[in-house]
């Protein structure tokens, strides 16, 4: 997957065709016809795979026509009653506040999924043949169920070692990282901060959980260093950065910080 902008880059220097708005419009009007011979032709695996995803993209339609219906939607206005109102009808056709209350628990639910604006939005997947490294044991070395974790990894203070006998996955030492040179977008400052976990590997939940950090990484850092305080006044003690370099090559963790 290219990381650079090869094909705007193209574009700017030597423009494009007269036609190609055309062929596009043409293309995304052939797209639902080519979608439709697909899946009557489909079948077996490829098929409850196929409708899974296509289950997925219009459950996301879904959600975004429901958003924009309910940016349109007119809430009631109370109406001033004269003398007294039963209690039963104290909570009919007041203001609601239900698209606040929506909108800051679905802000609240994109943080819990690990959803958030990064600096690199996209990144190459790292497969399992370069992550990890077999081991040989046993007395003839015949067993190959070991792994050795060839990446830089993050272990916390309070990790123990299972005993060698049942250890699967193996974090040499030499590549584990407990700092981070982590920049400040807004101060355009960069502070050397304590790595406190790894909330997301973009490539794989397994690499989150063993603690792998690769280019694109979501880690947890210890900001009290900073000063930074909430709305409320409360001090942050930590916050989330990107990885934005190759930690194995270059020997370091640099990240910038998600604000």
């Amino acid at each position: 997957m290219p990381q650079g902008n090869y094909i705007e880059l193209h574009k700017k220097r030597f423009g494009q065709r007269l036609d190609t708005e055309e062929r596009k419009r043409k293309r995304e009007a052939r797209e639902p016809h080519k979608r439709s011979a697909f899946a009557q032709k489909v079948h077996g695996l490829a098929a409850k795979m196929y409708n899974r995803q296509r289950y997925k993209e219009k459950v996301a339609i879904r959600k975004k026509i429901k958003q924009h219906a309910e940016r349109k939607a007119e809430h009631p206005a109370e109406k001033v009653r004269e003398g007294a109102v039963p209690a039963y009808l104290l909570d009919r056709e007041q203001v609601s506040r239900a698209k606040v209350l929506s909108n800051t628990l679905k802000q609240k639910r994109k943080e819990k999924a690990g959803k958030w604006n990064v600096p690199l939005e996209r990144v190459k997947p790292i497969a399992d043949r370069e992550m990890f490294k077999v081991l040989r044991t046993g007395k003839r070395k015949n067993k190959q169920w070991k792994r050795v974790v060839t990446k830089a990894t993050f272990v916390p203070a309070d990790f123990t070692r299972k005993p060698p006998k049942f250890e699967r996955f193996i974090r040499p030492t030499a590549l584990r990282y407990k700092k981070a040179n982590v920049t400040h977008p807004e101060l355009r400052c960069t502070f050397q901060l304590d790595i406190l976990g790894v909330k997301k590997n973009p490539s794989s939940p397994l690499y989150t959980t063993l603690g792998v950090l690769t280019r694109g990484t979501i880690i947890e850092v210890n900001v009290s260093e900073l000063g930074l305080v909430t709305q409320a006044g409360k001090v942050v003690w930590a916050k989330y950065a990107q990885v934005t370099n190759n930690p194995e090559i270059d020997g370091c963790i640099n990240a910038v910080l998600l604000v």
